[in-house]
């Protein structure tokens, strides 16, 4: 692959890359993101089981061709911009005829446009958390490569079901924020405190988060100050 570092702009060191999948957790809950990438803390229950095992047999197969499709999987990805690195999933080299959309690639001839593809274990959510991360490696392709990136795919496996998304403005923005806070929430080394939500109930750090005591103590805490500021008690 011609691969042409320095699109866009460089902002960060090597040092300071943080891992593209945090992206993922900061937009999801700030104070998971924490836990994970600050005080090092995991715990595994059966859907990041079954997310892990999805990933790894996604990223130890062996490179694809399809037609006029290109398929590379486990490719590594970094943005100095950004100030992220990982890996793709997959990511598809679409033949085009047009040479500002796509890249060469080794042996073969003509141009290849690239169209990453992330995996997840479940199903679409309303919350963007997995379309950022999506973003962020076509923001990290496109510094890379120096081609434009403007689709990607979302493959969800519990539904056996591709949501195709499309890198406009506002998910692009959005993104580039969440790299910044990203950063800023590793600088600041401070776990922030949120109050439980329904999305809470798949997070498998909800024990460690907040264990049955302290949820306890919180709503006799809440109780309290309810009846206290109640007038008609």
């Amino acid at each position: 692959m011609e691969a042409r570092v320095g699109f866009g702009g460089a902002g960060h060191t090597e040092a300071d890359l943080l891992p593209l999948s945090g992206l993922q957790h900061l937009v999801f809950c700030e104070r998971q993101c924490a836990l994970i990438h600050l005080e090092q803390t995991w715990k595994e229950n059966v859907l990041t089981a079954e997310g892990r095992v999805l990933h790894e047999r996604v990223d130890g197969g062996d490179g694809e061709a399809r037609g006029k499709v290109r398929i590379a999987r486990g490719l590594p990805l970094r943005s100095l911009r950004l100030g992220l690195t990982g890996r793709a999933d997959v990511v598809e080299f679409h033949r085009v005829t047009c040479t500002e959309d796509g890249v060469g690639l080794p042996g073969l001839g003509g141009h290849w446009r690239p169209f990453p593809v992330e995996y997840k274990r479940g199903q679409s959510k309303r919350i963007d958390c997995d379309r950022t991360q999506l973003c962020a490696q076509a923001l990290c392709l496109e510094e890379m490569l120096e081609v434009p990136v403007r689709t990607g795919a979302l493959f969800y496996g519990q539904v056996r079901r591709r949501e195709d998304v499309y890198f406009d403005r506002p998910l692009r923005e959005m993104t580039e924020d969440a790299a910044r806070r990203f950063h800023d929430l590793i600088a600041k080394e401070e776990t922030p405190f949120v109050y439980r939500a329904p999305k809470c109930r798949s997070c498998s750090l909800l024990d460690v988060c907040l264990p049955p005591s302290k949820r306890h103590r919180r709503s006799v805490t809440r109780y309290l100050a309810s009846a206290v500021t109640d007038p008609d008690t």
